[in-house]
């Protein structure tokens, strides 16, 4: 699947469910913003998250009282319409890309079909990383070998320091090639392929890769792949993707 099919796609499907709830024309304001790190995530023990150290940020869209969230390297605010939002191009700019998919979320979680669309807060990481241990051990004791894509701290660390062997991915140029928790970090544009076919039993992949695009060097692969955080939260039931998450538990 290309990047213009996934959202060609994805855009279908969600107009899909806007009228199955009769909202296509709702006329109710969508307001979007970037977040600050600690409207975001509050307070962390570590510093070394990408939404602190400046790499990624956060939006917040906000529809009849519910909040959607996307992880983008392109925040703009906005205001206006469903209508407006489906009109958006989202393949080929990004600034609309992350617009469009925290206004999804919001909606989404409006009409009941997702939770957790807000990030975790605080010591919410942490937490979130042990519940993601517990549910690697009870839902997949037979993997031995997982593929981190995208550089998570509580959940790379985690799993450093468990029974798993561990390589993560990821694209800024300030993380690759340096040891973090005991790992190096490797090239996700030269490495991936490697990864997918020769190591991962399993691979936790971001769902922030829906805003970049790069999501599609990780759908219909030979290896399960679980997404995980909350930009994706409303677009993997859309898009047939798993989705691992507890967000819900730890947002306040």
């Amino acid at each position: 699947m290309t990047r213009e099919e996934l959202y060609g796609t994805l855009k279908t499907r969600f107009l899909q469910v806007l009228k199955q709830y009769h909202i296509e024309d709702d006329a109710v304001t969508v307001s979007c913003r970037a977040l600050t790190p600690q409207e975001a995530i509050g307070e962390t023990v570590r510093k070394d998250f990408p939404i602190i150290t400046g790499k990624d940020v956060m939006i917040e869209a906000k529809y009849r009282g519910c909040r959607g969230q996307a992880f983008t390297d392109s925040p703009t605010a906005f205001n206006g319409t469903l209508a407006e939002i489906l009109e958006m191009e989202i393949a080929h700019n990004s600034h609309n890309c992350g617009i469009f998919i925290a206004t999804l979320n919001a909606v989404m979680n409006s009409v009941g079909l997702c939770s957790g669309t807000v990030h975790c807060r605080t010591d919410g990481p942490e937490q979130c990383a042990v519940d993601m241990l517990a549910f690697l051990r009870e839902n997949y004791p037979y993997v031995r070998r997982i593929a981190l894509i995208g550089y998570q701290p509580s959940l790379l660390e985690m799993l450093s320091g468990s029974e798993y062997e561990v390589r993560v991915l990821d694209l800024n140029p300030g993380n690759i090639g340096q040891q973090r928790y005991g790992v190096v970090v490797e090239d996700g544009s030269h490495k991936k392929d490697e990864i997918i076919h020769s190591f991962a039993d399993l691979i936790l992949c971001t769902g922030s890769t829906l805003c970049n695009g790069t999501i599609v060097d990780y759908m219909d692969l030979p290896v399960e792949v679980l997404f995980f955080g909350i930009t994706i939260a409303g677009s993997a039931g859309l898009l047939g993707l798993k989705r691992v998450c507890f967000a819900e538990k730890y947002e306040k």
